[in-house]
């Protein structure tokens, strides 16, 4: 009789075969009933609907999300094409949400085909899907990131619902930025007689400075006997920092964000203090080195102790020492100190009078190689790992927020390092630099320690002290980036940092060893 172990064998070389032909969602004829018990026991496999399973991680604890986070677009475009083939494709809403570079998860995801029953779809984790019976789109695409189908953007724009406008201004004003040409948007507004939509479209485009298209919308419309009445449906001011030539939607999406936040950080920051001289404010960063390494490595989850800490800032660990040279946690605490080091010369040229956007522009390349030097000289990681930038998609563990896609990273980060040299307001620079960077994820690992580090050479830049994120906070810190990149609201944030940077101030550092 085979053992339970040789059991379960067999059952992961069947999954693995199966996640090499379809990926991480699994249907229930693709895997027999004995060996799908086994794989769902051993918390192999979760399921998800009733001929649906997702493929999940087995340590991961009851109620971590991140499994089906990871899997959400991958499942639901396996559901989809087996159920309705090419007869479907995501309402107009979602659609321009993609078309923004949007991949946040939806709390339900509503999907039109012709052949749909009209029924909520219960999924993991609070999430649904909607099918609508109704007629697809003429102009289907299919998004880069998530392979669904997709309305076009012209068709997006005419059919979503007014709602979007108040909802997802920085989307919507990031889709009409793009819009170089009208001609395919008038086409549809004029064959389905939009005139009220068109006053719609025609005063959205006005405020975010498209007048080129507004103009050519309105105009036509009249000519072909249409009124046209035009309101703006965006409520503020019209954005300034909006590039109607930007290459890519995200460039226009990071400006937006920085520019509809800044306000609220300005108004939960505390104001710049007096910089001391270069030598206090330096030998303060030494001084608190212990205590940030401890706590940025731990919110990691890496497991270090002072006695760690101190070894590696005294020199006393050892590549050739076999318990230094395999530790994992003795790595990352190695790199940490290198890093260090590289931020202390950042900060050096600020008080040279540097732009600090340009030194975090020369200098993030190197804190990202010395940071993670360590593990690629022991073989933990592979030399290709130091060369920059990610080339493959990545994941926050439970977070309903999507890192951009590979290639958005790099009109991304430009965009990031243009906002951070422009800024006059170093406690902006701080929190939004760190915000931002996060959300942009560009890095495969070391974006959390890379972002404080940021975070701290921009307070540098105000004259703030260096300022630690305690451990102990790590949830509400997490949840705060989280309300940040998935409901664009940074205040959160932005007090949680102001109120660290506050008692650090007033002498009074919250976070000690």
């Amino acid at each position: 009789m085979a053992n339970p172990n040789k059991k379960l064998a067999e059952s992961l070389e069947i999954l693995q075969k199966e996640q090499q032909k379809s990926g991480k969602a699994i249907k229930t004829d693709q895997i027999s009933r004995t060996h799908r018990e086994r794989l769902v026991k051993n918390k192999f496999l979760t399921k998800v609907t009733k001929e649906w399973y997702i493929i999940n991680n087995p340590s991961s604890k009851d109620g971590d999300t991140t499994a089906w986070y990871t899997s959400f677009w991958e499942f639901c475009k396996s559901y989809l094409e087996e159920r309705y083939g090419e007869d479907y494709c995501l309402s107009a809403d979602q659609s321009l949400l993609l078309h923004a570079g949007v991949t946040r998860i939806p709390h339900q995801l509503i999907v039109r085909s012709s052949k749909a029953p009209n029924k909520t779809i219960e999924l993991l984790h609070g999430t649904s899907m909607y099918i609508m019976r109704s007629n697809i789109q003429n102009e289907i695409e299919i998004d880069v990131t998530t392979q669904l189908q997709i309305q076009s953007k012209e068709e997006a724009l005419v059919n979503m619902s007014p709602r979007m406008f108040e909802q997802n201004p920085i989307e919507l004003k990031t889709i009409l930025a793009s819009v170089r040409d009208a001609s395919k948007l008038l086409r549809i507004l004029l064959e389905g007689s939009h005139s009220v939509k068109a006053g719609r479209i025609v005063g959205a485009l006005k405020n975010i400075g498209n007048k080129r298209a507004a103009t050519e919308i309105r105009k036509t419309m009249e000519a072909a006997d249409f009124k046209v009445r035009v309101i703006n449906p965006f409520s503020g001011d019209n954005p300034k920092l909006i590039n109607l030539r930007a290459p890519s939607p995200y460039v226009n999406r990071i400006n937006l964000m920085w520019e509809s936040m800044r306000k609220d950080v300005i108004e939960n920051f505390p104001k710049s203090p007096k910089r001391p001289k270069e030598e206090t404010y330096l030998k303060l960063v030494d001084d608190i080195y212990k205590t940030d390494a401890y706590h940025s490595l731990s919110i990691e989850n890496y497991i270090v102790s002072t006695e760690l800490i101190e070894k590696v800032r005294s020199g006393e660990w050892d590549l050739e020492d076999e318990a230094d040279r395999k530790q994992r946690d003795a790595m990352a605490a190695r790199g940490y100190w290198q890093t260090f080091q590289e931020v202390k010369k950042s900060i050096q040229k600020l008080f040279k009078g540097e732009n600090p956007g340009e030194i975090f522009e020369t200098d993030h390349g190197e804190w990202y190689r010395q940071l993670f030097q360590p593990s690629v000289t022991v073989g933990v990681l592979n030399v290709a790992d130091l060369a920059g930038y990610r080339t493959n998609q990545v994941y926050i563990t439970n977070s309903m927020h999507t890192p951009l896609n590979r290639d958005a990273v790099r009109d991304a980060m430009p965009a990031l390092i243009d906002l951070l040299q422009q800024e006059e307001h170093a406690s902006v620079r701080t929190v939004l630099g760190h915000f931002i960077f996060v959300y942009i994820h560009p890095y495969m690992d070391g974006n959390g320690r890379i972002g404080r580090f940021l975070m701290n050479l921009m307070l540098a830049s105000g004259g703030y002290p260096w300022t630690v994120i305690p451990v102990e906070r790590r949830k509400e810190y997490m949840e705060a980036l989280e309300q940040a990149s998935v409901h664009s609201n940074i205040v959160p944030f932005a007090r949680l940092l102001g109120n660290l940077v506050k008692k650090n101030i007033e002498g009074n550092p919250e976070a000690k060893i």
